[in-house]
């Protein structure tokens, strides 16, 4: 069942797959480590703008890391979770410190880079170099669980079980190609809300479906509330920062939002996160714009 599964989703993926820009030849290493670090929880329609600025902003590693990290803070725009930013601009430094200005080539050495994750370092040791790894993201947890496993969702957490899955189902040819394909999969076919089982290439083979698709019966999953959280505050707060050059006075962060408590909290985070430097008594700044 495997192989089958693994050769109806490359094939479908070689057909179907999306015209993301980073999947263009001549891609380098640093195009996909920043797809990868962008595209974490963010939507790829959203990132193929942003990723393209980026790239004609700072094409190397070592264009990013000679500018101010609030520079990568400043044109992150709306992505969302901008200390994401700040990790690709560490990620940059540690590159040149480290690799001669290139991204590099194992996942143990990218692993060791700041802010890069077990997912990250992966993905861009598969995509980038081609090493024989299981990458392992939310798209491709899904489509185990239901093709393999049988079950709707998978666990909150990363199980040692699915571990053993995802290298159990890693061929050993064309190892990127499935990385690839059941990530795709995932995210336009075999999606969360509304799996598309009526044009799946492998209803035969799910597992769930043979199961009569049975309700998702583990832990509670979470949603992700947006509305007067402290993430929406702490966005308004960087966009007023990101739209002026140099300190912004902190009666000028006041307006931004009524709840002096909720507003307070969050510019600390900000600061304490790295994001936005006190300046003098009573401003704030981008790092490197004060």
């Amino acid at each position: 069942m495997s192989t089958d599964l693994v050769v109806r989703l490359n094939d479908w993926f070689l057909a179907h797959s999306r015209p993301l820009p980073w999947r263009e030849p001549g891609t380098t290493p640093w195009g996909i480590f920043l797809s990868e670090v962008m595209s974490q929880q963010t939507p790829v329609a959203r990132v193929a703008p942003l990723w393209q600025e980026w790239m004609d902003r700072w094409p190397t590693p070592a264009d990013l890391a000679a500018a101010p990290a609030g520079d990568a803070v400043r044109h992150w725009g709306r992505l969302g979770y901008p200390r994401r930013a700040l990790r690709l601009h560490a990620a940059a430094v540690a590159m040149v410190e480290r690799h001669d200005g290139d991204v590099p080539s194992t996942s143990e050495e990218l692993l060791a880079l700041p802010g890069v994750g077990e997912y990250t370092a992966a993905a861009v040791a598969a995509f980038a170099f081609g090493e024989r790894i299981p990458v392992i993201d939310t798209n491709i947890r899904r489509v185990e669980a239901r093709a393999v496993a049988g079950v709707q969702f998978p666990r909150p957490s990363l199980s040692a079980a699915e571990r053993a899955l995802a290298a159990q189902l890693l061929p050993h040819e064309d190892h990127v190609l499935w990385n690839a394909s059941s990530m795709e999969f995932g995210a336009v076919m075999c999606t969360a809300k509304a799996p598309a089982c009526g044009e799946c290439p492998v209803l035969d083979l799910c597992a769930w479906q043979q199961a009569g698709a049975p309700a998702y019966d583990g832990p509670a999953r979470r949603g992700q509330a947006w509305a007067g959280t402290d993430r929406m505050v702490r966005g308004k707060l960087l966009a007023v920062l990101r739209e002026r050059d140099g300190a912004v006075p902190h009666d000028d962060l006041r307006q931004v939002w009524d709840d002096e408590v909720q507003r307070e909290r969050c510019l600390d985070s900000l600061v304490a996160d790295g994001l936005v430097d006190l300046v003098g008594d009573d401003s704030f700044a981008l790092p490197g714009h004060a």
